[in-house]
């Protein structure tokens, strides 16, 4: 029905909608009528009688005339039984039905609305070509083409699925790889900048202490809570590795400049017993070092308050040294003259030992602190020396040309002895010594040519091949065991020595034809190689 008509009949969609369906019912019944007298004929001849008596409304018959009817009935033959029962009106009526619903679900009415319709498929009608191919027993061709497709998709699928999952394992793979080598290469970074200083450029110090009986692991642990290493678990295992075992308890002043190698030497070395100040360094003057060796020493140790030029200064200072003098009066009583042509007034003064100096440390502090020392050593002395009537400063004269001539305690003593007998029979002691001293050249090496050439013409108060007696004061500042060897030395005839520089050894004489035997022996013949540092 067209838009229009609609309008002209005053019918509502509803209203159309029951209408259609009423049309359709009636059409339905009239088929289903058709189809029943079709059915009828063929429905026996008694109730297709009684069917046509009711639907004209014709008079009942009498009693006697169904009783011969019934009879007659009897005595004719059954008709042939169907091969199937006959529907009966009720199943016909419910067929009918059935097909009238199926046939107005699937009608479609034209009707213009504002959305989309899509035709409902009944799905549980099977398709015609199906139930024939079903019939024969055979599988249709689409079936067929479709599983063989779907058999296909699935072993394309799971191709599909193992090579991702095979670019799957292999990024995995790649991941953990590169994880473990970036994982490495920074452990190595870490531990190689673990045993760097924490602060190259720092050089403040800071005081730690190691307890008795630390292990390599505690000692790491206080370090690293004083900031001096980054991990106190390689401290350890470095330790465990170099085999450094025999750290020393104690207080230690170490620096965050230090690499973790120079800390576990340190450690090595045994700390103080009480705190010290951190700005503290250790000045270690060797044996027999003359004052101008010492002031290029404390050049080294680069503090603000003493330096070389301080100290020369300092220790040429004729004020100074009445102060000191009255402080250590028994040790400077005899000291020499500056008239006497000595070099330095304090040279064999200076105890040859280690210092401790601090950014607080002057050229005056130190200088008393080696006074201090030497008065110390030599007071055990004193009361020897006046018995013997001999005075401080003689006694550290000899000592330092025996300090040089001599490197055992037997062959200093047996020096001592020599010196003192020259000096008895007022002989030049001639000691190469005293003239390299006076040269400016003690302490350098020389060759055995350059000592024998030894100008013993020099005009020097320490030429003592020229002038007899004592210099005007010591060459150098003398060990311990020099000055024991010069207050107690051994009772001799020796008037000559000599030293084979090869060995060390010293041969000594009482004459002067031995003497010269024991040179050309043990000296003229080796004068092309070189000799020991004096």
């Amino acid at each position: 029905m067209t838009e229009d008509s609609r309008e002209k009949e005053g019918l509502s969609f509803k209203e159309q909608i029951l209408r259609d369906l009423a049309k359709a019912k009636e059409t339905s019944q009239s088929t289903r009528v058709e189809s029943s007298n079709d059915l009828h004929e063929e429905l026996e001849l008694g109730q297709s009688t009684l069917s046509s008596t009711q639907k004209e409304d014709k008079p009942l018959i009498s009693g006697m005339d169904i009783s011969q009817v019934q009879q007659e009935e009897k005595s004719k033959p059954e008709p042939a039984s169907l091969k199937s029962p006959l529907p009966t009106v009720q199943q016909i009526e419910a067929e009918a039905v059935a097909r009238e619903e199926k046939e107005f679900n699937t009608h479609t009415t034209k009707v213009p609305v504002s959305y989309p319709t899509t035709q409902v498929v009944d799905k549980t009608k099977i398709p015609e070509e199906l139930v024939q191919s079903a019939a024969y027993g055979t599988e249709p061709e689409p079936e067929k083409l479709s599983r063989l497709n779907r058999t296909s998709q699935a072993v394309t699928a799971k191709k599909r699925q193992g090579k991702v999952a095979g670019k799957i394992v292999k990024t995995v793979l790649i991941l953990v790889l590169l994880g473990i080598g970036l994982t490495g290469f920074f452990a190595y970074r870490y531990v190689t900048s673990a045993l760097q200083p924490i602060d190259a450029k720092n050089t403040k110090y800071v005081t730690v202490k190691i307890p008795t009986g630390s292990s390599p692991k505690a000692i790491g642990k206080v370090l690293e809570k004083s900031g001096l290493i980054k991990n106190a678990q390689i401290f350890s295992y470095y330790a465990k590795f170099k085999n450094y075992a025999n750290f020393q308890s104690g207080y230690y002043n170490l620096q965050k400049g230090m690499t973790l190698d120079t800390i576990a030497k340190k450690l090595q070395k045994g700390g103080t017993e009480t705190p010290q100040d951190p700005s503290m360094e250790k000045l270690t003057i060797p044996e027999g070092y003359t004052i101008d060796q010492i002031a290029k020493m404390i050049a080294k140790l680069k503090k603000n308050k003493l330096s070389s030029d301080t100290f020369l200064k300092k220790v040429q200072d004729d004020n100074f040294i009445t102060q000191e003098a009255s402080k250590y009066p028994k040790l400077l009583e005899n000291l020499a003259k500056k008239e006497s042509g000595v070099k330095y007034r304090l040279e064999g003064y200076l105890f040859p030992a280690t210092y401790n100096v601090t950014d607080s440390t002057t050229a005056e502090t130190l200088i008393d602190q080696m006074l201090a020392a030497m008065d110390k050593t030599m007071s055990r002395y004193y009361d020897v020396l006046a018995a013997k009537n001999l005075t401080v400063h003689d006694v550290l004269t000899i000592a330092s040309l025996v300090e040089k001539e001599g490197s055992t305690d037997q062959d200093r003593k047996n020096i001592a002895s020599v010196f003192y007998n020259r000096l008895n029979q007022n002989m030049p002691l001639q000691s190469n010594i005293a003239i390299l001293y006076a040269q400016g050249k003690l302490g350098q090496k020389t060759t055995l040519s350059e000592d024998a050439a030894i100008d013993t013409n020099i005009d020097s108060p320490y030429n003592v091949y020229k002038n007899t007696g004592l210099m005007p004061g010591p060459v150098d500042n003398p060990s311990l065991s020099a000055i024991e060897a010069t207050v107690n030395p051994v009772k001799t005839d020796y008037l000559y020595f000599v030293a084979n520089t090869e060995t060390g050894k010293v041969y000594f004489a009482t004459s002067y034809a031995e003497h010269e035997k024991n040179v050309q022996e043990h000296v003229n013949s080796k004068l092309t190689k070189p000799s020991s540092s004096n």
